[in-house]
């Protein structure tokens, strides 16, 4: 089966009645390409403190009313650990742009988990210059997780209105340059976005080209300015995910937390996706690392590891 993957060719196929096509060679790809091992990645948000001003996030520095935590090195290094003796192989640390979390801080914290654990540790705390990017990768970083959200440069501003889309591309090409795993990702359903976009949302991707993308819907939260929005359609979200994997035939796609929260059982694994990520984060931290809605369970480590590796096995997918 012959696909078109112009951007035309994109904007045909995401608006098709009949997608089962479409996601049935995703599937196929994602066989052939990666296998059938779902692989599950740890998360632990370490800070909720942001500088940026992003009109969807529950984190943006405007909010007075959030009560901000910060965690400490050695916290994040403990929970590492622990997440290491139940089989996570991969940890994700995730923060706001948190000044505090400087490259000499994240750096240590990367040499301690990389010495005690063994595990892979990607980031995702925003941009830094170049040179900064260089020292997390001496540090022992492999991977790196930076969002471009949307390729409309001029919905770029309006959500960003301290940044560019230009700025985010450069660090995605920096990270890449510098031989990071690179990891992008958009959202769907924002206010002002088309088929159109959504079709230069992927071939961004594949023009970098990433070698992980987090793709998910758009989810509303009450204290931004975009609060009155609706949120993002899951069945467009996979397709989405879908004609990554055919964009991107080797990459880790994940089966994004937020399009679980809008009702996703499992269907985004039968196109193409083969990462899930389960947050670590510790309790008292957790609901305070709000960028959208969501209904979160309390954290517990080995019991959520062993009931998602039963979950991925009942899709017939191997854990990993």
């Amino acid at each position: 089966m012959e696909l078109d993957l112009t951007r035309e060719g994109l904007v045909e196929l995401l608006g098709r009645e009949d997608f089962s096509p479409v996601y049935a060679l995703a599937d196929q790809v994602r066989r052939e390409n990666v296998g059938d091992t779902v692989h599950i990645r740890a998360l632990l948000e370490i800070s909720n403190h942001c500088r940026r001003m992003c009109t969807y996030c529950g984190l943006r520095a405007p909010r007075l009313d959030l009560p901000r935590y910060r965690m400490d090195p050695e916290e994040v290094v403990a929970a590492a650990c622990e997440a290491a003796k139940v089989g996570y192989r991969t940890i994700v640390l995730q923060s706001g742009e948190d000044p505090w979390f400087n490259v000499r801080t994240l750096g240590r914290i990367v040499s301690a988990i990389k010495a005690k654990t063994g595990m892979a540790v990607t980031l995702g705390c925003g941009e830094v210059p170049p040179e900064d990017y260089a020292f997390l990768k001496l540090a022992g970083a492999d991977r790196y997780l930076i969002k471009h959200e949307t390729a409309d440069p001029q919905l770029y501003r309006r959500l960003h209105p301290d940044s560019t889309l230009d700025k985010r591309v450069g660090c995605l090409r920096t990270l890449k340059k510098l031989g990071f795993e690179t990891g992008s990702g958009f959202m769907v359903g924002l206010p002002g976005q088309t088929l159109e976009t959504l079709a230069d949302d992927l071939l961004l991707l594949a023009s970098v080209p990433c070698d992980m993308a987090g793709i998910g819907p758009f989810l509303p939260h009450p204290d931004t300015p975009l609060r009155d929005g609706t949120a993002g359609d899951a069945e467009l979200t996979r397709r989405c995910v879908a004609l990554a994997r055919l964009l991107l035939p080797t990459a880790n796609l994940p089966a994004t937390t937020a399009l679980t929260v809008r009702g996703d059982n499992g269907q985004v694994f039968s196109g193409g996706a083969n990462v899930v990520m389960r947050k670590i984060t510790p309790n008292c931290y957790k609901r305070l690392y709000e960028i959208y809605p969501a209904n979160l369970p309390d954290t517990d480590i080995p019991a959520q590891r062993q009931q998602l590796e039963e979950q991925i096995k009942s899709l017939g997918r191997v854990p990993l």
